[in-house]
């Protein structure tokens, strides 16, 4: 019998909500996991609303947040655009001990991330997060090829930065690890770059522009005659929703989050920091 998956949304119409479906059954584990009901709080203007939406994708629609954690094995939080709505939406599921996804960016701060992980661990609830840039086909080969980096640089787009930079985030995050100090924002809302400062010897950067594509490059030394086996230069990242959707199917089974908690935290902290420092372009904003 297969497991049963739950979505919950702010609005049930939107790219996540969309696509899922068809990786989830196109996985691996396809045969093992069904989205059986899906809720949304609202229906904004121009989107499809909860029932024409779970009519053409074959889900049936639900009635409450109460209904979807009484009636399905694992829960799905989606919102994607909105992590401030996040604790509202996961406060229930949270208290379900059941598997818990909540979609990127987890939430808007390291606070709220503290937060959402403390209630999980009070009701002994597995809790994931993860933006699908962690588990592209080449970050997850250069993670193997280049285990210990000293300085990472990462580029990308979307439609604005303080949605779309947890996936140059992410990426940083898991080739360097945690402990990240400080950051300073230079530029503006169209055109930016992040340097983020660590109590090491690790440096990183984030450059982004709306058009931009993901890439990254990582250096193991800081000489400029690193051997080639020192470097890495990844200018696509393929495969990353279906191998995202896969990783979430295996925490559902296992019921065991392999990122680290600390490593989402962190990534939390690291966004908050940079929407404060959108506000104070040029100085040094603590990463806490």
């Amino acid at each position: 019998m297969k497991k049963t998956i739950g979505f919950i949304d702010l609005f049930i119409d939107e790219w996540h909500a969309n696509n899922y479906p068809k990786w989830i059954r196109e996985s691996a584990l396809k045969d093992e996991f069904e989205i059986a009901l899906a809720w949304e709080k609202s229906t904004p203007a121009g989107k499809r609303d909860l029932k024409t939406w779970c009519g053409e994708f074959g889900i049936k629609p639900a009635s409450s947040i109460a209904e979807v954690v009484e009636k399905c094995d694992c829960i799905c939080v989606l919102a994607p655009s909105n992590p401030e709505v996040h604790e509202e939406l996961a406060e229930l599921p949270l208290k379900s001990g059941k598997p818990v996804y909540v979609d990127k960016p987890f939430a808007p701060d390291r606070a709220a991330a503290q937060r959402l992980f403390d209630l999980a661990a009070k009701y002994n609830t597995p809790l994931m997060s993860s933006s699908a840039l962690r588990f592209g086909n080449e970050l997850i080969a250069a993670k193997k090829t280049l285990p210990d980096p000293v300085v990472v640089s990462t580029c990308g787009g979307g439609g604005n930065f303080p949605e779309y930079a947890i996936h140059q985030i992410e990426m940083i995050v898991s080739m360097l690890g945690t402990g990240a100090a400080a950051l300073q924002v230079c530029g503006n809302a169209d055109h930016l770059t992040v340097t983020v400062r660590y109590p090491d010897d690790r440096l990183a950067t984030m450059n982004y522009a709306a058009l931009w594509g993901f890439s990254l490059a990582a250096a193991r030394k800081r000489q400029c005659c690193d051997k080639p086996e020192d470097v890495c230069q990844l200018s696509t990242m393929t495969d990353i929703f279906p191998n995202l959707l896969l990783e979430i199917l295996k925490f559902y089974k296992s019921g065991k989050n392999l990122i680290p908690k600390e490593e989402t935290l962190e990534i939390a902290g690291i966004l908050g920091a940079c929407v404060k420092g959108m506000g104070k372009p040029g100085c040094w904003i603590d990463i806490a």
